[in-house]
């Protein structure tokens, strides 16, 4: 053969390989663990760097999880205040916008309120529960002091008042400037310590089933039994994963005047894990007029933990109403 043909038919035969396995790798996609060993260390919020414990799970969901998109069903969270500086505080600013690209008006009231609003640090060290200020326009507003710098995800929690309209959750990125410093995601515990009460956590996080969580309000070695109604109920429970921050909105079992419901000492609430993986769990509970919050660090698919102690956390202090 002539050597320009040789070189042609080399070139060409090249061309066919990296082609096909070019096309092979775009078919198959990023191969992912299902369900990888836990390590602390992979939760150092750099940015993105949080993912690489969980990041992966959307692909092996057993139950719908909110907050990983700024959009869903025509609805759009947009988050006019992009970032904010570390231990100021700051406006947080914000409107649900429907597909005509103008701001809702018009929310049904959940838990007493037309909207709910979580922020959370990536490495789910801080917490904020709010309710924000809606004005006549559509916009929302709330005061908010964030104590670190790092990645922050908004989310918003509401169902807008419109014929056949679900219960949406939207999230979006916050940026909070200032020197950074990581933090490993809490160790599991089943006892958490708030501002001297002691609330102990009861109960297994399972993938794709409905089960029961129990949780119980001490203070002082004795059970706290007059709870005070918080959001039309004793407790409010929140599960963030850890890695991409799906957002589960756990609903409690049973509510204030219903006549079989006590006042405490337990809190008893019925979740279903979007997948497996770390989750931590926020609950918000009422006593002699002043909102508290326990956190938890727990793994799906297993048991909740064994008794440890909890590495500080930064939670909501901060109550918006």
């Amino acid at each position: 053969m002539h050597a320009g043909l040789k070189i042609t038919a080399f070139a060409a035969a090249l061309a066919a390989t990296f082609g096909t396995a070019y096309g092979v790798g775009q078919g198959i996609g990023p191969v992912v663990e299902d369900e990888p060993p836990a390590r602390h260390d992979a939760h150092k919020d750099g940015g993105d760097s949080g993912r690489s414990q969980d990041a992966g799970h959307s692909e092996h969901e057993s139950h719908p999880a909110g907050g990983l998109q700024v959009s869903e069903n025509g609805y759009t969270l947009d988050l006019r205040t992009p970032r904010v500086a570390a231990g100021r505080t700051a406006d947080l600013r914000f409107a649900i916008r429907g597909d005509d690209g103008r701001a809702v008006t018009a929310f049904r009231r959940e838990h007493d309120k037309e909207l709910h609003l979580i922020v959370a640090s990536r490495d789910l060290n801080t917490y904020r529960h709010l309710h924000p200020t809606r004005a006549a326009d559509g916009t929302w507003s709330i005061p908010v002091s964030l104590p670190r710098a790092g990645g922050y995800r908004v989310f918003a929690d509401f169902t807008p008042d419109k014929k056949g309209a679900e219960n949406l959750t939207l999230g979006a990125d916050l940026a909070v400037s200032g020197t950074y410093a990581p933090q490993d995601l809490p160790v599991p515990n089943t006892t958490a310590a708030t501002d001297g009460y002691e609330v102990k956590l009861g109960g297994a996080l399972r993938p794709g089933a409905a089960r029961e969580l129990k949780l119980t309000v001490a203070r002082g070695g004795r059970p706290v039994t007059d709870l005070q109604p918080y959001l039309g109920a004793y407790g409010h429970l929140v599960a963030l994963r850890s890695g991409d921050l799906a957002y589960l909105h756990v609903h409690p079992n049973g509510e204030p005047g219903d006549g079989t419901t006590a006042a405490g000492p337990d809190i008893s609430f019925t979740a279903t894990a979007p997948s497996g993986g770390t989750y931590r769990l926020f609950l918000d509970f009422k006593h002699e007029g002043k909102v508290r919050t326990a956190a938890f660090t727990v793994r799906a698919g297993g048991a909740v933990g064994a008794p440890a102690d909890e590495a500080p956390h930064e939670s909501s202090g901060e109550h918006g109403h």
